[in-house]
C-alpha cells in the first residue's frame, strides 16, 4: 500500500531539479501565508468586525429605545445620533419593510450583521451592497420602520486589503528572488551534462570552464580531468596502431614477396592466403579502432545518405521504404559506415535485404532486415564482440574477421544510440539502430 502511495507521489513531483528547488522554497512561504491569512482572518479581522458590529446594533437598540420612552423632542435624538455617532436616521410612517434581502452569505460583514440584528430580534432589512460607503438597515417599528444609514468603516475595517498587499507581495518577491538564485545554481549543471553529453558522442567540446557552488565546480573540475585522460588515452592509442600498422605492413610485404619467389606454388599459395587473411584482419582491426576519430558533426540528410549508400551496390535485392527527408545532426562518415557494414554483413548471408527508417519523437530508427539463416537470441549479445564468430553458416565465411557490427555498435553508441537485434519478418536477422533525434 505505502510503496503504491509513494510511487504515485513520485510520479506528482516534478522531475526537474530547478523545479523541485522551487518546489523546495515555493512551498512553505505559501503554506506560512496561508497559515498567517487564516489565523488573522479567523481571529483578529473576523472577530474584530464581529465586535463593531456589535456595538453598532447596540446603539440601534437605544436609538429605539430612547425614541420610544422620550414622546417630547424625538427629531433631538435622531439629531444627535447623527452628529455624535454618524448615523443618519430616517423615520418611514406607515411603510412596511421589503421582504427580500440582498444577503450575501459568503460575506463576513453580512453574516455578522444578521447574526446580531437576530440576536435583538428585530424585524430587518439590510444592503451592503447598494452604497459604496454606507450600508443601509432597516428596522420595523409600530407604524411604519426606521431607515440608518451608517459608515461602513463603522462595520468593518479596511486593514484586511492592506494586510493581505503586504502579506502578498513579499511572498510573490520571495519566490521571484529563489528563482533567480535556482536559475543560477542549477544553469551549472546544466552545462555539465550537456558538455557530458556532447563528449559521450564523441563531439568537440570546447574548453570547458567549471562555476557554480564548490560541489558543483569540483565534479566538472573531476569531469574536464576525466576528459582530457580520455582524450590522451585515444590519441595515445591512434599513434601506437599507426606505428603498428607501418611495423607489420613492411615484413607482410617481405613476406610476399619471398611466397613468389617459392618454387611450390601449392604451399605458396596456402601460405599467401594466410599472409592476405593477416593483412585484411589487420585493417579491419585499425578500422575498428578508428571509429573514435574526431568527425566533426553536420547537419545532413540522412535519407540521402542511405540512398547513396544503396545505389552504390548497383543490387535489385536491396529493397527501400522511405521517401521523406529526414535531417540528423551527427558524424556524417561514421553513421555512413555503421550502416554500410550492416548492409554488407547481411548481403554476405542473405539475397534480400530492406531498409526502412522510422522518425519518432525522440528516436530515429534505421532498420536492415534480411531473409538470411538468422542468429539464435543467445548470440545476440555476442555478435558485436570484436572478432566474435557464431558457429554455423556464418562462420564458415572468410570475408570477414568479425568486426562489421563491432564497428557498427561502436559508432550507434557513440552518438547516443543504441543497436537491437531480433529475428526478422523474412525469417533472417533484423538490426534495429535507434538515434536520438
Amino acid at each position: 500500500m505505502f510503496y503504491g502511495l509513494s510511487n504515485y507521489i513520485k510520479n506528482l513531483l516534478p522531475k526537474r531539479l530547478f523545479y523541485r528547488g522551487l518546489l523546495i522554497v515555493a512551498v512553505p512561504i505559501v503554506v506560512l501565508q496561508v497559515t498567517i491569512s487564516l489565523v488573522f482572518f479567523d481571529s483578529l479581522w473576523i472577530k474584530t468586525n464581529a465586535g463593531m458590529t456589535r456595538g453598532l446594533i447596540a446603539e440601534i437598540k437605544t436609538f429605539i429605545d430612547a425614541y420610544e420612552n422620550d414622546q417630547q423632542d424625538k427629531d433631538y435624538i435622531i439629531n444627535l445620533f447623527k452628529s455624535n455617532l454618524e448615523i443618519e436616521i430616517q423615520h418611514k410612517e406607515g411603510k412596511v419593510i421589503p421582504d427580500d434581502i440582498p444577503e450575501r452569505w459568503f460575506s463576513p460583514l453580512d453574516r455578522s450583521l444578521r447574526r446580531e440584528l437576530k440576536s435583538k430580534h428585530f424585524v430587518y432589512w439590510f444592503d451592503t451592497t447598494n452604497y459604496k460607503d454606507l450600508v443601509d438597515i432597516k428596522i420595523q417599528h409600530i407604524d411604519g420602520y426606521f431607515q440608518f444609514f451608517v459608515p461602513r468603516s463603522r462595520l468593518t475595517t479596511s486593514s484586511a486589503r492592506l494586510f493581505g498587499l503586504w502579506i502578498t507581495l513579499p511572498a510573490f518577491l520571495m519566490i521571484a528572488i529563489a528563482i533567480i538564485f535556482l536559475k543560477n545554481q542549477t544553469r551549472p549543471i546544466i552545462k555539465l551534462a550537456e558538455a557530458s553529453e556532447k563528449f559521450g558522442r564523441g563531439e568537440d567540446l570546447d574548453e570547458f570552464r567549471p562555476s557554480g557552488a564548490l560541489e558543483i565546480r569540483k565534479a566538472g573540475q573531476e569531469f574536464d580531468k576525466m576528459r582530457k585522460r580520455i582524450i590522451r588515452h585515444l590519441n595515445q592509442r591512434s599513434e601506437m596502431l599507426s606505428g603498428i600498422s607501418h611495423d607489420l605492413r613492411t615484413p607482410l610485404t617481405r613476406i610476399k614477396l619471398q611466397l613468389a619467389m617459392i618454387e611450390d606454388k601449392n604451399l605458396s599459395k596456402k601460405l599467401s592466403s594466410d599472409v592476405d587473411d593477416m593483412e585484411k584482419m589487420l585493417n579491419e582491426y585499425l578500422q575498428f579502432a578508428s571509429t573514435g576519430a574526431k568527425d566533426k558533426t553536420e547537419t545532413f540528410d540522412i535519407t540521402e545518405l542511405i540512398l547513396k549508400l544503396i545505389n552504390n551496390y548497383n543490387n535489385p535485392n536491396i529493397i527501400q521504404n522511405f521517401k521523406e527527408e529526414i535531417y540528423f545532426n551527427g558524424r556524417k562518415n561514421l553513421i555512413a559506415r555503421c550502416i554500410n557494414n550492416l548492409i554488407e554483413n547481411s548481403l554476405k548471408f542473405a539475397k534480400k535485404v530492406e531498409i526502412n527508417i522510422d522518425k519518432q519523437k525522440e528516436n530515429l530508427k534505421i532498420i536492415v532486415s534480411d531473409d538470411g539463416p538468422g542468429v539464435p537470441e543467445k548470440e545476440h549479445e555476442n555478435i558485436i564482440k570484436p572478432f566474435y564468430k557464431i558457429d554455423k553458416s556464418r562462420s564458415e565465411s572468410k570475408s570477414s574477421v568479425g568486426l562489421g557490427l563491432s564497428i557498427a555498435s561502436d559508432i550507434c553508441r557513440s552518438h547516443g544510440g543504441d543497436i537491437k537485434f531480433s529475428k526478422s519478418k523474412f525469417g533472417g536477422l533484423e538490426v534495429s539502430i535507434s538515434l536520438p533525434f
